[in-house]
C-alpha cells in the first residue's frame, strides 16, 4: 500500500494531503521515521572526527526530517479532528516516542561531543545563532539525564515511558467527557437566550448527529455565554458544575489517580537529576528561574484582584436583594449577574457588541493589523488540502510579493476537536539547507452561526483569535537558519508575550471603527456603543484575574510540594484554595482534573504562571507604541519585528526584549491595564 506520509507531497507548497492520509498510515510512518533518526544519530555518534559545531551540532538539526514530518500531522489531527482510531493509535505512538527519544537524549557518547563544544565554545568563531543553539542543545541533553549514571538512566527511562501513557490518558478522558454530555434545550428553557446563541446550539446538535436539537456543550464557546444569559438559575447549576467536574467523576474517565501519579513521576524525575522538587527543576530553564521569583509576581497580583472580586459579589449579592431574590449568591450566578451589574455601571453587556463582531471581519481585522505593522498580506487559497471541510488557508506574503508561508484556520467547535484555543505548525520556518517557510495552524472553538449567517463572536472570543494569530505570526514571522530555534522555540515564559501584545490591537478603536460591522445592516458599530464596550473593558477583571492567578498558584504548588501531599487531588484542592483564601463563589479557571495545560503533557507544568509573567511584558511593550503616538508606529513594528517576533529562539528573551523596549518591563502595567491600581468600586 503507498503510504502517503512516505511519500513526497505533489500538493501545493508541499502541504500535507490530508484527504489521502488515513489512521493505519501513520504507525508505518512512525516506523520508518523511527529508524531513519536511529540511523541519523547512530552516524553522528560513531563520526571517528572530532566534534565541531557542524558534524554534531548541525548534524543533529538536520536528523530526524521524517519524524518531525510524521509526528506534526498527526498531532495536528489528534488534536483537531480525532476519532476513536487516532486516539487508539495515540497511546501506542506516545509509548514509542518515549522509547525512541530516551536513548538519544540519554545517549553518554553523543553528549560528550556536545559537551566538548560546549566547553569551548567561545573559541569556536560561532555567529549569535549558532551559539544559542549549541547552548540550547547542551542544556537539553542535560536535563534530559544525559549525565546520569546508567542506573539513573534507566529509571528516567521509565518514567518518561509512563508519563507518555499518563498524558495521552488524561488528555483522552478529557475529550470522552465533552463528547459524552450535553443538554438540550427544550422550548422552555430557552429564557434569556440569544437568537444565535440558539443558532449556534442547533448547530451543535446537528453537529452531533441530533438534527433539529438545541444542545449547549462542554465547550467553553457554549458554557460561558449560557451562563451569562440564561435566567434558568437551576438550569445553569446544571450547566456549571458539569464543566467544572469533568474528570472528577468518579467513572471511568476521572484524572484523579493518574494527577498523584503524573506528580510522584515528575518528583523523582528532579530528584534524580538533583532539583529538590519540579518546579525548581522547571524554573531554572526560564526567564523567571526560581518559584520564589513566579510566587512573589502572582501574589503580588492576588490580593488586589481578591479585593476586587469580592467587591463585585458584594454588589451583586446587594442586587439580588434589589430583586426580591431570597437565595445566596452562587458560583453559577456570577457570569449572569456580573452582566447586569456591567450593564448598570457602564450601560454596557456582551449581546449589545457580540452582533458587530463577526468571524470574518475580526479575521479580516487580524490580518490588517498584521499588514500595517509587518507589511504581511494574506490571499485566501482553495486549493490546499485540509483536514476538514470548514478549515480555511491563506497565502501569506511580504511587501516584495515573496512567500512567508501559509496560515489555517479553523475556528468552529465540533465534538472531534479536543477543547481550548492552540496555535501549532505542520511545518517550521528554516534556512539552513535552503528556504523553509512554515505552514502555521490556529485551532479555536468558536460557535457556528445559524444557517445562512456568519458566526458572531463574544469580546472575549475575539481577543482569543487574535492571542492565537499573535503565537501564528511568531511562527510566520520567524528569520533563522536553525530549526531548533524557529519561531515559538523560546522559554515558556516569553512565549505568551507576541499573543498576548496581539491582543491589544483588537481593543483600539481604530481597528473596531473599520471591521466591526453589524451582521445583518453592514453598519459600523455606533460611536457610543464603542466608547461604552472600551469604557466596561476593565469590569470583571477581578474575577478573571483570580480565577487565572488561582490556577497558576496551584499549579506552582502541585510541583513545589511533595507529591505525596496531594495523591488526595479533591482535598489538595480543596486545601490550598482555603490557604489563599479563594472566594468560593469563583472556581478555577481550570480545575486538576482537566487541567490539560500541565497534566497533558508537561509544556506547562509548573508554568502555567506564564501567561502573567509574559503579561507583564506585553503591557508594558504596548506602551511602546502608546508613547510614539501612533499605534501602527514603523520604527517601533520594526523593532517589534526584529527583536521579538522574527528572532525565534535564537537570543536570550530578555535580552530580545531590552532590545525592543530599551529597558526591562515595569510590572505595574500589568496593574494598570488590569484596572487593579484603582480603588474598587462600592456597591450602589
Amino acid at each position: 500500500m503507498s503510504n502517503p506520509l512516505l511519500m513526497p507531497w505533489q500538493t501545493p507548497f508541499e502541504t500535507p494531503p490530508f484527504g489521502e492520509i488515513r489512521p493505519e498510515h501513520f504507525l508505518p510512518a512512525f516506523e520508518q521515521a523511527f529508524a531513519d533518526h536511529t540511523a541519523e544519530i547512530d552516524a553522528i555518534t560513531r563520526d571517528p572526527a572530532e566534534p565541531d559545531f557542524d558534524n554534531t551540532i548541525t548534524a543533529l538539526e538536520r536528523s530526524g526530517k521524517l519524524l518531525t514530518k510524521v509526528s506534526s500531522v498527526f498531532y495536528a489531527l489528534v488534536s483537531a479532528h480525532s476519532n476513536p482510531e487516532l486516539l487508539a493509535i495515540e497511546s501506542d505512538v506516545a509509548l514509542r516516542q518515549a522509547r525512541h527519544w530516551n536513548p538519544i537524549l540519554m545517549n553518554a557518547v553523543l553528549f560528550m561531543r556536545v559537551a566538548k563544544l560546549h566547553d569551548k565554545r567561545d573559541t569556536l568563531k560561532l555567529t549569535g545563532e549558532q551559539k544559542r543553539l549549541l547552548e540550547r542543545t547542551y542544556v537539553r541533553f542535560r536535563r534530559a539525564g544525559a549525565g546520569l549514571d546508567e542506573a539513573g538512566k534507566a529509571r528516567m527511562a521509565e518514567i518518561n515511558e509512563r508519563l507518555a501513557h499518563l498524558a495521552t490518558e488524561f488528555s483522552h478522558h478529557v475529550l470522552a467527557e465533552e463528547q459524552e454530555w450535553s443538554l438540550e434545550l427544550g422550548p422552555g428553557d430557552r429564557d434569556g437566550l440569544s437568537a444565535p446563541f440558539i443558532a449556534a446550539a442547533e448547530a451543535a446538535g446537528a453537529e452531533r448527529g441530533q438534527p433539529g436539537k438545541a444542545l449547549v456543550t462542554l465547550s467553553r464557546s457554549s458554557v460561558e455565554p449560557f451562563l451569562q444569559s440564561s435566567t434558568r438559575r437551576d438550569l445553569r447549576e446544571k450547566v456549571y458544575k458539569a464543566f467544572i467536574a469533568r474528570g472528577d467523576n468518579g467513572n471511568a474517565n476521572d484524572n484523579s489517580a493518574i494527577i498523584g501519579e503524573i506528580l510522584a513521576l515528575r518528583e523523582e524525575s528532579a530528584n534524580l537529576l538533583g532539583y529538590p522538587t519540579f518546579a525548581a527543576y522547571r524554573l531554572e530553564d526560564s526567564m523567571a528561574k526560581t518559584p520564589q521569583a513566579v510566587r512573589e509576581l502572582l501574589e503580588r497580583v492576588w490580593t488586589p484582584a481578591r479585593a476586587r472580586a469580592m467587591a463585585d459579589r458584594d454588589a451583586m449579592q446587594a442586587m439580588i436583594a434589589e430583586e426580591g431574590g431570597n437565595f445566596t449568591f452562587a458560583a453559577w450566578d456570577w457570569r449572569y449577574y456580573a452582566e447586569k451589574l456591567r450593564q448598570r455601571r457602564a450601560n454596557f453587556d456582551d449581546s449589545a457588541i457580540k452582533p458587530y463582531l463577526t468571524l470574518d471581519g475580526m479575521i479580516a481585522a487580524a490580518f490588517d493589523t498584521a499588514n500595517r505593522l509587518f507589511g504581511l498580506s494574506f490571499e485566501e487559497r482553495k486549493d490546499v488540502p485540509v483536514w476538514h471541510p470548514d478549515v480555511r488557508v491563506w497565502q501569506v506574503k511580504d511587501t516584495s510579493g515573496a512567500d512567508v508561508g501559509l496560515f489555517y484556520g479553523d475556528y468552529f467547535a465540533r465534538a472531534s476537536k479536543r477543547s481550548g484555543a492552540w496555535m501549532t505548525s505542520t511545518r517550521d520556518q528554516q534556512t539552513l539547507d535552503g528556504t523553509v517557510t512554515p505552514l502555521i495552524l490556529n485551532v479555536c472553538n468558536f460557535s457556528k452561526g445559524a444557517d445562512g449567517e456568519p458566526a458572531l463572536l463574544s469580546p472575549d472570543d475575539a481577543r482569543t483569535l487574535f492571542h492565537e494569530f499573535g503565537h501564528g505570526l511568531h511562527g510566520l514571522c520567524s528569520k533563522v537558519v536553525y530549526p531548533s530555534l524557529s519561531g515559538t522555540s523560546v522559554f515558556t515564559d516569553f512565549v505568551e508575550l507576541p499573543s498576548q501584545l496581539y491582543e491589544h490591537w483588537q481593543e483600539q478603536p481604530q481597528v473596531l471603527r473599520q471591521f466591526a460591522r453589524h451582521y445583518k445592516t453592514g453598519e459600523p458599530l455606533p460611536d457610543e456603543l464603542l466608547q461604552r464596550f472600551l469604557a466596561a473593558r476593565k469590569f470583571n477583571q477581578g474575577f478573571a484575574t483570580v480565577e487565572y492567578v488561582a490556577c497558576a498558584l496551584i499549579d506552582l504548588e502541585f510541583h513545589s510540594r511533595p507529591a505525596t501531599a496531594a495523591q488526595n487531588v479533591r482535598a489538595f484542592e480543596a486545601k490550598e484554595m482555603a490557604k489563599i483564601g479563594m472566594p468560593e463563589e469563583i472556581a478555577l479557571r481550570h480545575r486538576p482534573t482537566h487541567f490539560s495545560h500541565i497534566f497533558s503533557g508537561d509544556h506547562y507544568a509548573a508554568g502555567y504562571y506564564s501567561y502573567m509573567w509574559s503579561e507583564v511584558m506585553d503591557a508594558d511593550a504596548f506602551g511602546a507604541f502608546e508613547e510614539a503616538g501612533d499605534i501602527f508606529d514603523a520604527a517601533t513594528a520594526k523593532r517589534l519585528f526584529d527583536d521579538i517576533y522574527s528572532s525565534g529562539g535564537s537570543r536570550d528573551p530578555e535580552e530580545a526584549y531590552i532590545a525592543f523596549r530599551g529597558r526591562k518591563p515595569e510590572p505595574e502595567a500589568l496593574l494598570r491595564r488590569r484596572g487593579l491600581t484603582e480603588a474598587p468600586a462600592v456597591a450602589a
